[in-house]
């Protein structure tokens, strides 16, 4: 029988396959991966089925408010696995028909580019611009404007069967918590397989090339909806700020207020006064710091280290761990359940930097120290002599905590 569309298998095979890998919740029918596997050649023919005779109607993505660190609740948008191996399909074939077409400038969610990218490209610029931009969209995936996303899409992308789908996933509802059915007449639900990538179509129009030609000799960097501009004067920071806020009115988004500002960036050389000289990107608060030259002298340079609010973070983290109370483990039960968590943060947050994360690492070892004094009854009230006993430990077993590897060994104050 001939088909409408013509999708391969293969390719919803290969989409199956990343779906698994990323994992994540289920969605309205509340069918996990697991229960989705268990009749996986039927449930991936009905997909390939469907999509390729047209007949394909995603259900409605599940709402789920989580907390934001700033205050207040992100409600997701999470489809269900059948809906998220569609998305994926599409997803896919869009790739490389977009990647070619975006910014330089642009690093969210695009592959081969990664948050670290971004930060040290800011990082460089930093040296030849004296005055920062930074920006943040207000709910931009509730807000991306149908209409002007799909004109986008029809100008890059010819394939019918494609452009259909987008369409009715971005019509499709929402299932509150309360059964609530909440039709949808802008954005794309933050959750989905194809929002990220649509949403930096949308924001390629709507913000990237409009700053190249608008915007002259601004260079940028944008990673999904946060951002900087780099500009040489106060009075160049100040219009752009002005001129990026009624851009993003025209396209019907709105910047953050508390989250758009500018920030001169102080150093040796930069000497001028101003009340903000520090913002935070991606985690990674740009400031001026104490550094040391090629020759050996100390100097103040503009640069990034780990945000106060992500160490707060992860020491409340490790604090809900409650590491003083599981004396029933030994120093290899709590490696294999907490070193890896430590080796995430020490990947990602001690790239540039890395001693700003001394205050993560006290943490731990404070806690580790608390752990011998429950553990051993000798060292009940000693904490002293705890404290030494962990130093020796961290030195003949410096591969237990990624922290004792890079020489955090130190007795906790």
């Amino acid at each position: 029988m001939t088909k409408s569309y013509d999708i391969s298998k293969q390719l919803v095979w290969d989409a199956f396959q990343r779906v698994k890998a990323n994992g994540g919740a289920a969605g309205v029918d509340r069918e996990s991966i697991q229960v989705f596997e268990a009749k996986l050649k039927d449930n991936l023919y009905k997909i390939w089925n469907r999509m390729s005779s047209g007949s394909y109607f995603p259900p409605p993505v599940r709402g789920v408010d989580i907390p934001k660190k700033s205050g207040g609740v992100r409600t997701l948008g999470v489809p269900t696995i059948a809906d998220r191996v569609a998305q994926s399909v599409v997803k896919m074939v869009l790739e490389p028909i977009l990647e070619p077409v975006f910014h330089e400038d642009s690093y969210g969610y695009r592959p081969g580019r990664s948050a670290h990218d971004a930060i040290e490209v800011v990082r460089q610029r930093n040296w030849q611009y004296d005055w920062v931009v930074e920006f943040d969209i207000k709910g931009l995936f509730d807000n991306i404007d149908h209409e002007l996303l799909k004109r986008a899409l029809r100008k890059h992308c010819q394939i019918q069967w494609v452009f259909l789908y987008v369409e009715r996933w971005l019509t499709a509802p929402m299932e509150t918590s309360d059964g609530e059915l909440v039709k949808r007449v802008k954005g794309t639900p933050q959750g989905g397989v194809v929002s990220p990538i649509l949403a930096n179509l949308f924001l390629h129009y709507a913000f990237d090339r409009w700053v190249n030609e608008y915007l002259p000799g601004v260079p940028f960097c944008r990673y999904s909806d946060d951002g900087v501009l780099h500009c040489k004067s106060r009075a160049q920071a100040e219009l752009v700020k002005r001129k990026l806020g009624e851009r993003f009115r025209d396209c019907g988004l709105e910047l953050h207020p508390e989250k758009t500002q500018i920030m001169y960036c102080r150093d040796n050389r930069r000497k001028e006064a101003y009340p903000v000289d520090q913002f935070t990107f991606l985690g990674f608060t740009f400031r001026p710091r104490r550094a040391v030259g090629k020759s050996g002298k100390p100097f103040t340079g503009f640069l990034p280290g780990v945000s106060r609010d992500a160490v707060k973070d992860m020491r409340q983290k490790i604090r809900r761990w409650k590491v003083q109370l599981k004396n029933s483990h030994d120093l290899a039960e709590l490696s294999a359940a907490f070193n890896p968590i430590l080796q995430g943060w020490k990947n990602y947050y001690s790239r540039f930097y890395g001693t700003s994360m001394r205050p993560v690492w006290n943490q731990m070892n404070h806690f580790l120290v608390h752990w011998l004094m429950r553990k051993y009854k000798h060292l009940c009230r000693h904490k002293t002599e705890a404290s030494r006993k962990l130093k020796l430990l961290a030195e003949s077993r410096p591969k237990a905590f990624v922290h004792w590897e890079l020489g955090y060994t130190f007795m906790p104050g």
